[in-house]
């Protein structure tokens, strides 16, 4: 399995240190890793009055959650109201069963839909936390009935680093291929002004502040401090942990946990050459990010053949799942993928390390774009949400090679859209072509020629998807026949069908995709409240899972932007409210087997 690497070579000192926490030390709950799940679970705690001790056992703060886009799926909150949306628990529901089915309990989605708007709540009423949900942002899949086009995404406001002082280099750096200019964060937003900069007057003011702010931000930081999508998500969750006091030990890791009849779990944790054994009153919650890096859970339950990269942090090595199995812990059992996937390209970076860049909307489905396989041939609608569309990899593979598939651009649209890495605009190309990432050549023939398919075949193909573009309807796999596909991967002020647009302008240029996992679907079996059960249902107190520790609560299915921190954060709340229940009746966690 090949990743991202985290680039930085010196090593953060945690903000605490296990040898000021007193041997037989006792926390109400400790909550094992830092991602968003992690972070909210520890947060949440301290807003209950509650004891929390927070462990990671990397260096860094934020994990995948601070490399993602930082958006929650989270119906019915306030935030639906205020950019208009008509949404209810029950259309909610509605929604997820038509895109789950049975393939999750349902007592669990209504669980996560009765407590969503709560937990947001709770979060920006008693945190830094500040979410915003856009105008539109679609389900993804829009066409199926409870689909809405905006209010159920909240994205996290962008947040100014500089207000952790210390803290600050804590903060995971996003995957580096998404920033510009020695680590600068920018949106969609801000290409926009910065290709349209020589033609505008506002979009100049815009770029010359950005870059303005990231100048004096390199004075005194190692990379800018305008935080935005994961990385906001993770400041402000800190900023928020810092303000309340709660321990945190990075470097650290969960070497044993033992029950005692009738009470409290004694958890062993180590920290550089230094152990403690604590007591934990409260419960235990899982957070760690999923088995995806676990040897040997990842050769067993990922598709074969197993996916050779991996976009996720570092740090989810599943060490912690192998103690809670033995407590009793299981997984849950699908038909559906134990992974969420994304497609993926891949380039040396010029230190030797790999970077693994994820294709989520900014170039599949626009115009001037088509993927194929190895025959040269469309397989799957580019337009479809990332993870159906690498499912789609998989199941063509098989059939036809389409591992890796070649996703095509002509030069308008590489100009407009970007390529993966290789940003918009006239400029920067060549070093992509000389390492080969990126494939150039005058003519279709040619490209065909150099990626080792059917010339004729390729011809043919953007051929039939030409006549397509004209029309705007795309007979073959519907691309751009929902409205997710048209608002979201689309161009929208491209027509008659926004996802499509002929191939024509040389130079035409291409890159290889490749199946990436991007997180856990597959995680412990929990009940509504979060506590991890047996194989036979009983529950097993005082063990929790949250995030992609948590078998996901959408089956393996992905029906919209942050189905995997929407949750994460919820069941975060649902499981500190189950333990501080307990905790202030003076109960304890009975044995866990």
């Amino acid at each position: 399995m090949r990743a991202v690497v985290d680039r930085t070579v010196r090593t953060i000192a945690s903000p605490h240190q296990l040898g000021d926490i007193a041997e037989s030390g006792s926390f109400d709950v400790i909550v094992v890793g830092a991602g968003a799940a992690g972070m909210s679970a520890a947060l949440f705690a301290a807003m209950a009055g509650l004891k929390p001790l927070l462990v990671e056992r990397t260096d860094r703060i934020g994990g995948t959650s601070a490399y993602s886009a930082g958006s929650a799926w989270i119906p019915n909150t306030h935030h639906a109201a205020l950019v208009g949306a008509d949404d209810s628990i029950d259309k909610a529901a509605l929604y997820l069963r038509h895109s789950v089915g049975k393939e999750s309990p349902e007592s669990m989605r209504l669980a996560f839909l009765a407590d969503g708007p709560r937990a947001v709540a709770d979060l920006e009423q008693h945190s830094h936390v500040q979410f915003r949900a856009r105008k539109l942002h679609p389900d993804y899949n829009s066409d199926l009935p409870g689909a809405t086009l905006k209010g159920r995404v909240l994205e996290a406001a962008p947040f100014d680093g500089r207000k952790l002082g210390d803290l600050f280099d804590l903060v995971r750096e996003p995957i580096p291929e998404f920033t510009v200019l020695g680590g600068m964060m920018v949106n969609q937003e801000d290409v926009l002004n910065f290709l349209a900069a020589g033609r505008s007057w506002k979009a100049f003011r815009h770029s010359a502040a950005l870059l303005a702010r990231h100048a004096i931000d390199r004075r005194s930081h190692r990379r800018g401090t305008r935080l935005m999508m994961g990385n906001a998500l993770t400041a402000r969750l800190l900023l928020s942990l810092r303000d309340r006091a709660v321990p945190m030990l990075l470097n650290t890791s969960v070497t044993a946990i033992e029950t005692r009849d009738g009470g409290p779990l004694s958890v062993t944790i180590v920290q550089g050459g230094l152990s403690r054994t604590l007591t934990c009153r409260g419960g235990l919650i899982s957070a760690t990010g999923g088995f995806n890096r676990h040897p040997r859970l990842r050769t067993e339950l990922l598709r074969k053949p197993v996916a050779q990269y991996c976009p996720g942090a570092p740090g989810h090595t599943g060490q912690l799942h192998d103690l809670l199995s033995e407590l009793g812990a299981h997984y849950g059992a699908d038909d559906r993928d134990s992974a969420f996937w994304a497609p993926v390209s891949v380039r040396k970076r010029a230190d030797g390390e790999t970077a693994v860049f994820p294709h989520f909307i900014f170039d599949r489905g626009r115009p001037g774009t088509i993927t194929v396989n190895q025959s040269g041939r469309r397989f799957v609608n580019e337009a479809l949400s990332y993870h159906p569309f690498t499912q789609a990899m998989l199941d063509a593979d098989p059939i036809s090679p389409s591992i890796p598939a070649f996703l095509i651009a002509d030069e308008t649209a590489l100009r407009k859209y970007g390529l993966g890495i290789v940003r918009p605009g006239r400029w920067g190309r060549a070093l992509f072509i000389r390492d080969g990432y990126l494939t150039r050549a005058e003519t279709l023939a040619e490209l065909a020629t150099k990626l080792g398919i059917s010339p004729a075949d390729l011809t043919e193909t953007v051929r039939r998807f030409n006549q397509f573009a004209r029309t705007g309807i795309d007979q073959d796999f519907g691309r751009g026949s929902t409205d997710y596909q048209r608002i979201t991967a689309g161009d929208m002020s491209h027509g008659p069908n926004p996802c499509l647009g002929a191939l024509e302008t040389a130079p035409f240029y291409a890159v290889r995709l490749f199946p990436g996992d991007i997180g856990a679907a597959t995680g412990f079996v929990t009940d509504e409240t979060a506590c991890m059960l047996r194989q036979d249902g009983s529950r097993i107190e005082g063990l929790y899972a949250c995030g992609n520790d948590m078998h996901s609560v959408m089956g393996g299915n992905y029906p919209g932007p942050g189905i995997t921190l929407g949750p994460a954060i919820v069941f975060a709340h649902i499981a500190i409210r189950d333990i501080a229940s307990r905790v202030t009746a003076g109960t304890e966690p009975a044995a866990a087997a």
